[in-house]
């Protein structure tokens, strides 16, 4: 089976889309999950399709046979309110990561790809709303988000030694707050997009013109694009760029600014609520792309305004199908 690609974490939000766009190109593509087939987001019959724990040795092994790269996006994570409430679930993820790893160097694999987060950085970078773009740099000295990224910089580390031990072209990238259509929108996981798109979506819906925000909502961010996400992806794994990379947006927006934009696509106004004692994470965080640009002479740049409205309308239509009880996409596995 030469030139088999591995996607693991294929039944997620950017694992489905990944596999979705390498079968678009003519790629072989083996698609590992531990969720039941009927809970993927996305499962292309054009792939082979297999439920697997992969934070099993052996079944990293199984699912690595034959596999020239590895895409390796398989974790356990959400928005910041899973985050900060499951911080010990979020580091057994580097089960899956050292398995694989392993299960890599025993079959030979050419390439793996490990999708970090900007979550690695340091906390007392990005104390202030108007936060200096993260350069891929600043990750050391290390003060990471509690558990989930701390597992996600141990293995940027641990990519790292098995390149320079083993031979493996490792390629990290640290993703910034990724979002469109056919993701999680509710029940816990779910991110800001896809959180205050349901919410305007149901206040649309509901009548009820009120918005509840988690913080001030002078919190800072930036959010790339699924369709960005799945394109740098693929250059990094292709490239011979041997460092981390920030793979992210660096339109940077408050999340007042966020709801704005979404209540210019749903065509409404909202009174707005801020409960202040909700999980909100770091004061702000943009995605520096110097480096990028300089290795790869490309960086994310699709516009928040347009991924938002892609994204606000596929969840419009799903909260709307749920409310008459007709079928519709719940991705919140």
């Amino acid at each position: 089976m030469a030139g088999l690609t591995l996607v693991t974490g294929a039944g997620g939000f950017i694992g489905g889309h990944l596999v979705r766009d390498l079968l678009a190109q003519g790629i072989t593509v083996r698609a590992v999950d531990k969720k039941p087939l009927e809970e993927w987001y996305f499962r292309s019959p054009e792939a082979d399709n297999i439920v697997a724990d992969l934070q099993l040795a052996d079944a990293c092994d199984r699912a690595a046979r034959g596999v020239a790269d590895v895409y390796n996006l398989a974790c356990d994570m959400g928005g910041m309110g899973f985050i900060e409430n499951n911080r010990a679930r979020c580091m057994l993820s580097v089960l899956i990561s050292t398995h694989m790893l392993l299960a890599a160097r025993n079959q030979g694999v050419e390439r793996f790809f490990y999708s970090s987060s900007a979550c690695i950085y340091p906390a007392h970078k990005q104390t202030n709303a108007d936060v200096t773009a993260l350069k891929e740099s600043d990750a050391y000295p290390a003060d990471c988000e509690d558990g989930y990224g701390w597992e996600k910089l141990f293995t940027e580390r641990l990519c790292r030694h098995f390149r320079e031990d083993f031979g493996i072209k490792t390629r990290i990238a640290r993703y910034h707050n990724v979002y469109g259509p056919y993701g999680t929108w509710d029940g816990g996981r779910e991110k800001a997009p896809a959180a205050i798109s349901r919410k305007v979506a149901m206040a649309l819906i509901t009548g009820k013109r009120e918005i509840e925000i988690w913080g001030d909502g002078e919190q800072t961010r930036s959010f790339m694009y699924i369709d960005d996400c799945l394109h740098g992806t693929q250059m990094l794994l292709h490239s011979d760029v041997e460092e981390p990379l920030n793979i992210g947006s660096d339109e940077l927006v408050t999340i007042n600014q966020l709801v704005d934009v979404v209540e210019e696509v749903a065509g409404i106004q909202l009174k707005r609520h801020y409960k202040l004692d909700a999980p909100k994470g770091v004061r702000g965080r943009n995605s520096d792309n110097t480096l990028i640009k300089a290795k790869l002479a490309w960086a994310p740049g699709i516009p928040l305004k347009v991924g938002m409205e892609k994204t606000y309308r596929w969840i419009y239509d799903q909260a709307k199908a749920r409310e008459e009880g007709r079928p519709y996409i719940a991705a919140a596995a």
